[in-house]
């Protein structure tokens, strides 16, 4: 195929072809021109408002709904929540596999679309017919109340785990996709991508603003039906603008398991683990630069890190794939194995915040939460942690990168790393705040003689600084760790990279139900009352925060330790030193001029 040359400013000719592998879906190169960049971006985020509102439409509210509609304990409907939300964090590693080994990104996630509306679909019908949930309880004690039948429980749980798996292939592949639409080899479009995962979430948080504050006041004051029949047609709506948007998509040809090739560099090393590795990286299997190039894949050179797995790469004679494996294998495998501290480290923050649709909630609801005549629901609080997270993402890019970027010559100001560790730094100030909230609300409780239940005549807004501090450490720790696990993941595995990101919010939620659950039952040993009950009133969550604030702290002096020994993958390409060098020319002027004024 003939390869288009147009003129560049300067009367230089540059080849208009994206340089990145990337291919329309009939697998043709494609024109920079034509597609990507953030006309493509455009589609992608759009859909994600949409989605955003869907999900959060559901689980913003869900432990209210199996609360007071399926007549559940505070621990039982804080644990079903968070097993639910852990799974749906936890099924992108599969939908990443199925993107990145046989299907490709734009066919998994199409066809995870379909599965999520069904979900979505059959969710809405339960809550909205008589016949699937039981009969209305006004009974402040629940116990007393008649429990959800065993087919109303099997069609709700059965509607919402098959969302779950809907939101699999959904999850890994958007965000990856919208990444995919800028090419690492141009330093025009590498820097928009800096921006572009600030701006990715800055946008989606909008969907989640709309659930937390419109959709959970419908399901409280209007009808469960229209609460969730509104997130199951943005939902559709969202996967209408995405199909138009496919004109101008770029797509990555799918490049085998990522799995399968990390198991065959460790099980080639460990077959080979007395055979020596030669000085020269050079002596080491690697395929030839023209496969890599014709493939439109990335050649990674041998680095000394994990150099337990470069004898995968030793000749030996053997030409089997579980013997032998190329340099640049080797070096995918060790870059993704080089992450799993990291992640890591985030299940902790990740079980931070699974409380805020949990236990965050379940406080709200003993506080009063009257303006006038209007009542407040006490899952719109979370709107907050939306709303201080978007302006912390604008500010921290608009201002906090371009200061720091004088002092580090950073393009991103920081490094991915640094800005996770002041959001890991926020999540214990936040478990401290919470913490001596509690005990004023608890103090509160014995003054107006309602240890036994009741609400509390002090505003709910007393609840404010935890979910605000909680959007501002989202906007420094979230939004790196998923541009950390995409930028660090390598080129034939970003989905895998991606899905990372989503297994860390997956685990935290599935710790924070092992640990709800625990320390439940061992504070209520021994004829001891219990940290956390049905009556809030009743229980200890100071303490329970209290908890929460050490571990939290334990997490960061780890963190500390894999910061000073991780090693941050090279650039395929050299458009950071070029975004690098042309900050450096930025600032040789003014260093110039404030010389000059010396």
């Amino acid at each position: 195929m003939a390869m288009k040359l147009e003129k560049e400013e300067g009367g230089g000719l540059q080849n208009k072809y994206t340089k990145d592998g990337t291919v329309d879906l009939k697998g043709n190169p494609v024109l920079r021109s034509k597609r990507g960049g953030w006309r493509a971006c455009s589609f992608i985020v759009v859909y994600e408002v949409f989605e955003r509102m869907a999900y959060y439409g559901i689980s913003s509210n869900l432990v209210l709904y199996l609360t007071k509609k399926l007549h559940e304990g505070t621990v039982k409907s804080a644990n079903n929540v968070t097993n639910w939300v852990g799974t749906i964090w936890m099924t992108p590693i599969l939908g990443a596999y199925v993107a990145d080994a046989l299907l490709g990104r734009y066919w998994t996630f199409l066809i995870s679309c379909i599965i999520y509306l069904s979900g979505m679909s059959v969710l809405t019908l339960s809550v909205s017919l008589p016949s699937l949930k039981p009969p209305t309880c006004r009974d402040p004690n629940i116990e007393n109340c008649q429990r959800a039948s065993t087919l109303q429980l099997a069609v709700f749980f059965g509607a919402l785990y098959t969302l779950a798996i809907g939101t699999g292939g959904t999850k890994p592949n958007i965000s990856t996709i919208g990444a995919d639409q800028f090419d690492d080899f141009d330093p025009k479009e590498k820097k928009q991508k800096l921006s572009f995962f600030n701006w990715w979430m800055f946008s989606i948080f909008f969907g989640t603003l709309f659930a937390n504050t419109v959709l959970v006041y419908i399901q409280d004051n209007v009808g469960w039906s229209l609460g969730y029949g509104l997130p199951t047609l943005g939902l559709l709506i969202s996967i209408t603008v995405f199909l138009l948007g496919t004109p101008f998509y770029r797509h990555k040809v799918p490049s085998g398991s990522p799995f399968t090739k990390m198991a065959m560099v460790i099980v080639g090393a460990i077959r080979k683990m007395k055979v020596a590795v030669p000085n020269d990286p050079k002596e080491l299997y690697e395929l030839d630069l023209d496969e890599y190039v014709r493939k439109g894949k990335f050649r990674i050179d041998s680095t000394p890190g994990l150099s337990f797995l470069n004898k995968a790469a030793v000749k030996t004679g053997s030409t089997d794939a579980w013997m032998l494996s190329s340099i640049t294998q080797v070096e995918e495998t060790k870059q993704m194995l080089r992450m799993i501290p990291v992640l890591i480290i985030t299940f902790v923050p990740s079980t931070m915040i699974a409380q805020i649709n949990t236990l965050f909630v379940k406080q709200g609801t003993t506080l009063d939460r009257n303006i006038g005549s209007f009542k407040i629901p006490p899952a719109s609080l979370s709107g907050f942690v939306t709303i201080a997270m978007l302006i912390s993402v604008v500010l921290y890019d608009r201002f906090f990168v371009r200061i720091m970027r004088k002092w580090t010559n950073n393009p991103r100001g920081v490094t991915l790393l640094q800005r996770m560790g002041i959001g890991l730094i926020f999540h214990i100030i936040i478990m401290i705040i919470a913490s001596i909230t509690e005990m004023y609300r608890l103090k509160l409780a014995k003054e107006f003689g309602l240890v036994n239940g009741g609400q509390i005549p002090v505003t709910i807004f007393i609840l404010l600084p935890q979910f605000v501090l909680m959007g501002v450490a989202d906007a420094f720790l979230e939004v790196a760790k998923l541009e950390f696990f995409y930028d660090q993941a390598p080129e034939s595995m970003k989905s895998l990279g991606t899905s990372y990101s989503t297994t860390s919010l997956g685990i935290g939620n599935f710790l924070s139900s092992f640990l709800l659950s625990t320390v439940s039952d061992l504070t209520s040993r021994n004829g001891h009352q219990g940290w956390i009950l049905n009556n809030l009133n009743a229980s200890h969550l100071d303490y329970y925060y209290a908890f929460f604030a050490i571990l939290n702290f334990i997490n960061f002096i780890f963190f500390l330790v894999v910061l000073k020994f991780y090693v941050y993958k090279a650039e395929v390409s050299d458009s950071m030193e070029v975004l690098a060098e042309e900050l450096q020319k930025m600032k040789a002027p003014n260093q110039e001029v404030s010389n000059n004024g010396l």
